[in-house]
């Protein structure tokens, strides 16, 4: 199988393109290296060292992996993109080329608006190379389980049934997303169903969980190491936790601490993305999958965190709540349906207490890097504050 890999530098494409290189696929991939440029931008920087792309590919070869075709340039422009399809001609895309953070988008009027620009084109930029020049190409878009908001009752996978002044009908699942980030993917959706509808393209859509963790089988040596984010523009609340825990810091949940979200590990999201482009949809089918494993609050997050650093390290670790940055239910019902990955064979490798201690020792052998950029951590960007003010 060829796959092309939009975003193959991100934290999600770089194991997924070792995943798929260790099966024996063909892998190509792009990036324009946005993530990087913006990290920078506002002082981090990934805690883990990960080296240019270039030697990136040069390790892939010396760790006989294969090779991997690379193309520099971003998705948003669709004559880049049209060519890299025209000369790959892939059996499958997978797209994870998109601005990724919910803060960033939310900063203020530029971020926003290149956040529902450069994503909602890249993703239509790709649905019409696919359609013009592969149009029996599977495309694999990520998007994420904060599409669905937080509503009071069970979250489907994408569809379901509704009965209203005595009629019935299946429909998409109401979208209720929690900031600019969120409703970009919310399009992407929107559009995706669309594309499949009037062209019969081959779409599958995952809504995808808070991703955890350092490792993946293939990621045997730190000169395979993919990025991790611990600022609070770019890294996740768990991320910021193991790193404030390795340094000293107190560990800080937003507000009560009862956010609640679906969660996997790194392992287990690749395990998924491959168990989709293994098991691609029909022609025409747009389907929807639930990628997460179980799901925690922060507070619980917070309290895991602690104890297995305190475990692990024979150290104290402390828990302080500080004011919440953003706009969202702090305490809520949820229960999302997550079955379809698991109807084709998918089963959960990985738990967090143990992927927690892998976390923690990786970040513990570089402590010195982490804090030249500690000051990034703590929340600045506020959901409710004017952007024409910052």
């Amino acid at each position: 199988m060829k796959v092309l890999i939009m975003g193959i530098d991100g934290y999600i494409g770089w194991p997924l393109a070792l995943r798929e290189l260790a099966k024996g696929n063909k892998v190509s991939g792009i990036d324009n290296f946005i993530t990087r440029k913006r990290v920078r931008e506002v002082g981090s920087q990934s805690a883990l060292p990960i080296p240019t792309f270039k030697k990136r590919i040069d390790y892939v070869k010396d760790f006989g992996l294969g090779e991997i075709n690379f193309h520099r340039g971003d998705a948003s422009d669709p004559d880049f993109l049209r060519d890299v399809i025209i000369e790959e001609k892939p059996d499958a895309v997978v797209h994870l080329a998109e601005q990724r953070s919910a803060p960033y988008s939310m900063i203020g009027l530029k971020q926003a608006s290149d956040t529902l620009k450069q994503n909602m084109l890249s993703t239509l930029n790709l649905i019409y190379a696919v359609k013009e020049n592969v149009p029996k190409c599977h495309i694999l878009k990520l998007g994420t389980m904060g599409e669905y908001g937080t509503p009071n009752i069970d979250i489907p996978e994408g569809f379901f049934e509704i009965e209203y002044n005595g009629r019935k009908d299946t429909l998409p699942f109401p979208k209720q997303a929690g900031s600019w980030y969120h409703w970009s993917k919310v399009h992407d959706s929107n559009n995706l169903m669309f594309a499949s509808k009037v062209w019969k393209i081959r779409i599958t859509d995952v809504m995808q969980g808070v991703v955890y963790g350092t490792r993946t089988k293939e990621i045997t040596s730190p000169h395979l190491f993919t990025r991790f984010d611990i600022d609070e523009v770019w890294g996740t609340a768990l991320n910021r936790f193991c790193t404030q825990a390795t340094i000293g810091l107190p560990i800080t949940p937003y507000g009560k601490g009862g956010q609640t979200r679906g969660f996997l590990s790194l392992e287990d999201s690749i395990t998924c993305l491959d168990i989709a482009l293994s098991h691609p949809p029909n022609d025409g089918e747009y389907r929807v999958f639930n990628q997460f494993d179980e799901h925690y609050s922060v507070n619980e997050l917070a309290a895991l965190t602690k104890e297995q650093y305190e475990k692990g390290f024979s150290k104290k670790a402390e828990i302080l709540h500080v004011p919440n940055p953003r706009l969202e239910a702090e305490e809520h019902y949820y229960n999302p349906v997550h079955e379809k990955l698991k109807n084709l064979g998918y089963h959960r490798s990985k738990e967090l207490r143990e992927e927690l201690l892998v976390i923690l020792n990786d970040l513990s052998h570089h402590k010195s890097r982490i804090n030249k950029v500690k000051d990034v951590i703590m929340p600045k960007t506020k959901w409710t504050e004017s952007p024409f003010n910052l």
